[in-house]
């Protein structure tokens, strides 16, 4: 299985199990596309899970 494909049903499966609860039928939770990106070491990650924590809206 490609990684496309992967992230795709990982998308499809949590949408419709959040739709579910939430009572929101076919409402858009994921973006479009995704982003893929290599993490090279821990300072990087810190840096990123700071990014992400800061700006919530993006993600």
């Amino acid at each position: 299985m490609t990684v496309s494909r992967l992230v795709g049903r990982f998308k499809m499966t949590t949408a419709k199990w959040i739709n579910e609860r939430q009572g929101t039928p076919a409402a858009a939770v994921w973006q479009r596309n995704y982003h893929d990106r290599i993490i090279r070491d821990s300072t990087e990650l810190a840096r990123i899970r700071a990014y992400i924590l800061a700006n919530p809206g993006d993600y």
